[in-house]
């Protein structure tokens, strides 16, 4: 069962628990939808003017040899092949892989079946095919006087048709990208592609494309659409027959697009709005694949094209999704950073963690015990008010409880029923019962802990960050070892610290059958935080064990009232007792 679909039956069991189980659905965050942009396309421009031929773009020999060329700056390193002039590797060098080797985010096992970054696509596929096969020359540019490249140019020739790839280098994560096919006399539709899936594929290849999404913004809406090109979540949840697109096209009007994961982008940003962007998902068969053909990985493919025959260039950002990087590329594409509908309350707990981080503590895990801490005794005022709530509901069950013994043989739609509720009501208006006063606190939580859910599975900051012992990533469940045994260790001490707490706390009921469900809550709770991001479950963790120490502060200081005596039913006189008289 994965982390969404935990998250959602947990909010489903709490709110519904919280409530007297008046159960209220959940809906999962889902972007709003947006029309997708009318087609918008240009008035047809003179025909650019095709230069010559470059002295190294000559025709080339037959079985011409293919050679690779790397590129390295401060923060990434891209391997280029001369057959096709494609981009064979990118790696980001400052964000390690789960084999804490740097980060490549070409999937390289996948591209080998399909094909590899910055192939060109055109409208004829057979042409395409012997452009991205044939072997180009390479010509490389350095800056002065460090010597640095920073361009790489490759160009081929049949002695008809012409292609020419040029890309610059710089030290930011973007770099400037130009294309252009001609056949001497015009220049062609173009348009360069990343297929084979973007991201993390460090992680198991059937689990690596569920995260990649495509993603656009046009100059017409400020708003990013993000399109899931797979099946839709109640599919995957529920097994459905509802279905998302086959595919994403959008055309003109492009300010930018590209692919993403939950913690790294590639976004390209055209030069000309007037650009066209397609994205789809691809079938791929890993060599060593033994599962059945309908669970086969889909990676994504992404393409920009010239919506008119004409040359091809863009930025291309490839990069961690880092709010302070994303806000800085031109235009801002800091949206990316997706916090859902909570983002009102997942943006400050970002912030308020990272500046626990870079200013205190050093460690998110302990910067997440802080924030807790602090929230927590913000909202003390909130719990004490909630427990002198519950013990006034437990002063009168005794009262309450005698009146569903006197009603409890009448059917529920019998009108004595009513009498019972209103009579019910009374004893809580005449002692100042609030019944559902005592939920505030725990209905307070469930947005700060979906806000923390977001920030842990969007800000890169959180991922492989570590905490103390087996606590390796925060982001991701704790994989603690004890006596050799496997054992999710914060979820554990979780379990135990609400039991604990339950011990301390007064329970606002007197029914045997409710008294026994909330007992069990601490291991429905732990079951569903088994496999949730040790980060969220160290929340819950440092919430509980504050609450319990609140909870030894509100017992000393605000000791339980002792029951109502039992008496007669509210607006019922007391009956004098009849005196017996002996006839003599």
């Amino acid at each position: 069962m994965n982390d969404q679909k935990r998250l959602l039956l947990f909010f489903v069991i709490a709110i519904g628990f919280l409530s007297l189980w008046n159960l209220l659905f959940y809906k999962p965050p889902v972007k709003p939808p947006a029309e997708k942009p009318t087609a918008v396309r240009p008035q047809p421009a003179a025909q650019p003017k095709v230069p010559p031929p470059a002295p190294t773009a000559l025709a080339l020999e037959q079985g011409a040899k293919a050679e690779e060329i790397t590129v390295e700056k401060d923060l990434y390193r891209i391997t280029f092949s001369t057959q096709g002039a494609v981009i064979k590797g990118w790696v980001l060098k400052r964000y390690p892989d789960e084999q804490d080797k740097p980060l490549e985010v070409v999937n390289q096992a996948a591209c080998d079946q399909l094909s590899y970054p910055m192939g060109v696509t055109l409208d004829d596929a057979g042409l395409a095919d012997r452009l991205n096969s044939a072997v180009y020359v390479a010509k490389k540019s350095a800056r002065q006087p460090t010597g640095e490249l920073d361009q790489l140019e490759f160009d081929y020739s049949d002695g008809h048709m012409q292609a020419r790839k040029v890309f610059h280098f710089g030290h930011a994560y973007e770099i400037h990208v130009e294309a252009s096919v001609s056949d001497g006399a015009r220049y062609l539709p173009v348009g360069l592609g990343w297929p084979g899936g973007f991201g993390d594929h460090s992680i198991a290849p059937e689990l690596a494309s569920v995260a990649e999404t495509a993603f656009y913004q046009t100059t017409l809406d400020e708003r990013i659409v993000t399109d899931h090109i797979t099946q839709s979540i109640l599919s995957r949840w529920f097994g459905s027959g509802a279905k998302a697109p086959e595919q994403v096209e959008v055309r003109g009007s492009l300010r930018f697009a590209g692919l993403e994961d939950s913690y790294f982008a590639d976004v390209f940003l055209p030069d000309s709005p007037a650009s066209t962007f397609q994205a789809n998902r691809q079938v791929w068969t890993p060599a060593d694949w033994k599962g059945p053909e309908e669970k086969k990985p889909r990676p994504m493919k992404a393409i920009l094209a010239t919506a008119e025959p004409a040359p091809l260039g863009f930025r291309l950002f490839v990069g961690p999704k880092d709010l302070d990087v994303l806000r800085a590329v031109n235009p801002p594409v800091n949206g990316l950073v997706d916090f859902g509908w909570f983002r009102m309350v997942a943006e400050p707990l970002f912030i308020a963690l990272r500046y626990l981080y870079v200013r205190w503590v050093h460690n998110y895990g302990w910067a997440i015990v802080v924030l807790t801490l602090l929230l927590n005794l913000a909202m003390f005022p909130l719990k004490l008010s909630s427990v002198k709530s519950a013990q006034r509901m437990q002063k009168v069950s005794p009262i309450i409880k005698e009146i569903q013994e006197r009603y409890k043989q009448y059917k529920f739609n019998d009108p004595r029923k009513q009498r019972a509720n209103e009579e019910t009501m009374k004893v809580y208006k005449e002692h100042g019962v609030n019944p559902f006063g005592s939920c505030w606190p725990s209905l307070v939580q469930i947005p700060i802990l979906y806000g923390f859910y977001r920030v842990l599975q969007y800000s890169i900051e959180l991922r492989h960050a570590r905490w103390i012992g087996c606590v390796k990533d925060l982001s991701a469940p704790d994989h603690c070892y004890l006596f050799g045994i496997h054992i999710a260790l914060l979820p554990t001490i979780m379990i135990v610290t609400m039991f604990l707490a339950q011990k301390m706390t007064p329970i606002p009921t007197t029914d045997p059958g409710q008294q026994r469900m909330m007992m069990l809550m601490p291991l429905f709770f732990g079951a569903l935080f088994y496999n949730f991001a040790s980060g969220l479950v160290l929340y819950y963790l440092t919430a509980n064990l504050v609450g319990v120490g609140q909870q030894l502060v509100i017992n000393k200081f605000f000791p339980l009232a002792k029951p109502a005596p039992k008496g007669p039913p509210p607006g019922r006189p007391k009956q004098p007792a009849q005196k017996t008289v002996s006839v003599g």
